[in-house]
């Protein structure tokens, strides 16, 4: 086995007390079988070049967008930024193309900071959503506040019971049904006795100190699927899915089989345990209205949310990683540590250190995936965004990992 330092492991680091601490050899193993096998052999798949820079070598340069520019020898200084494709004999690279500094406003704002599931309001069912969230950005705009930060609004599993923290999604590439207006979904009309018995329940939930997001998802859901099955409008949820292409085909294929499975995927039947087997295609085309109602549903997500960023700019917040047993791991499993997870050191604060229980992207693999897994989720973060908190930011850059039961 090659040292561990050239994977990039460090074999000791200085603590909260400025002292040097060496990591023990056991641990510097485990971290390392971890990260699996080298997958990138050879050639280098990823480099970063300015627009007019040179690249890596000559090749065929087609741009994101599909657009081929032929044989160069160099990028384009009217070149957009973005993630294009080099190819030549020898193989493709991804290259990335961007302005080299993030944009900042040209004055000082202020604003507020809402968990939204507690920025309820009496319309609310039991949980504050997306309209509670437009009325706020109104509000604080006539007041003249500048942005609204919210928690992460990542999606979970769509099962009972539901997870309760914002900061252990099942995915970070799509959205959570509970925050939606069901009252605001097009085609609710149509289901109109039905629904005014189902709101009243949900706001009966408000008059609860606590949140209970079962309650809340178990009435949403009915309601949901009451106007699923009555045809609602779909103006915009075909461009919404060309879109989200494969992403959105993965998180719908597996909202579907969790209901019927359970939230964890590697509990699943063996033929359903990766999202390219013949399986799970099979399964996507038996339970087609299942998965089309989960993808229906991200799509009024995006729409709500894009109304509420329309009236004050909302500053998105994105969790530091997945629950290893959800979405994106099932879907990115070959580019997760999944024996290790993410924490922190001990310190002052907590002596016996942090393990948060998220699985690492192991930074090799990553970069031999062309950095899809990060680039997805930075998109959906940023879409119907005027910022982004990046939780435990340092994490790009320096992870302190914990293998599992260590």
């Amino acid at each position: 086995m090659s040292d561990a330092s050239d994977w990039g492991i460090e074999p000791s680091y200085r603590d909260a007390r400025g002292r040097q601490r060496r990591v023990a050899s056991e641990t510097l193993r485990a971290v390392r079988e971890a990260m699996g096998d080298d997958p990138t052999p050879g050639r280098d798949p990823v480099a970063v070049v300015r627009r007019g820079g040179r690249l890596p070598h000559s090749g065929e340069v087609t741009l994101e967008d599909g657009t081929a520019l032929g044989r160069l020898e160099a990028l384009p200084r009217d070149a957009p930024h973005g993630y294009h494709r080099l190819a030549s004999d020898d193989g493709e690279v991804l290259l990335i193309t961007g302005p080299g500094r993030c944009h900042l406003p040209e004055a000082r704002a202020w604003g507020w900071t809402a968990q939204l599931y507690a920025a309820r309001s009496s319309a609310s069912w039991g949980i504050g959503d997306l309209a509670d969230l437009r009325a706020l950005a109104e509000w604080s705009a006539h007041h003249g506040a500048g942005f609204v930060v919210v928690n992460p609004l990542h999606a979970v599993a769509p099962v009972v019971p539901q997870q309760t923290s914002p900061y252990y999604p099942s995915s970070r590439r799509f959205r959570n049904p509970l925050y939606l207006r069901v009252e605001e979904v097009p085609g609710a009309a149509a289901i109109a006795p039905d629904l005014g018995r189902l709101a009243n329940a949900g706001r009966a939930l408000n008059g609860g100190s606590r949140i209970d997001r079962d309650a809340a998802w178990e009435l949403k859901r009915r309601a949901l699927e009451a106007i699923w099955r009555a045809g609602p409008p779909r103006d915009g949820l075909a461009a919404y899915r060309r879109r989200q292409g494969e992403a959105l085909r993965q998180w719908s294929r597996y909202a579907a089989m969790a209901e019927r499975h359970g939230a964890r995927w590697r509990d699943w039947p063996p033929e359903l345990r990766r999202p390219d087997a013949a399986g799970v295609a099979r399964f996507g085309a038996v339970e087609r209205d299942r998965v089309d109602f989960h993808a229906w549903m991200q799509w009024l997500l995006d729409e709500q949310l894009a109304r509420a960023n329309r009236a004050l700019p909302v500053i998105q917040d994105l969790a530091i990683g997945i629950d290893r047993h959800g979405a994106d791991a099932w879907a990115w499993q070959d580019e997760l540590a999944l024996s290790a997870s993410i924490g922190a050191p001990p310190d002052a604060f907590n002596p016996a250190g942090q393990e948060w229980g998220l699985p690492p992207l192991v930074p090799r693999r990553l970069r031999a995936a062309g950095y899809r897994p990060l680039i997805e989720t930075l998109r959906a973060a940023l879409r119907h965004a005027g910022g982004l908190r990046i939780d435990h930011v340092l994490g790009l850059f320096r992870q302190w990992w914990v293998p599992l039961g260590a």
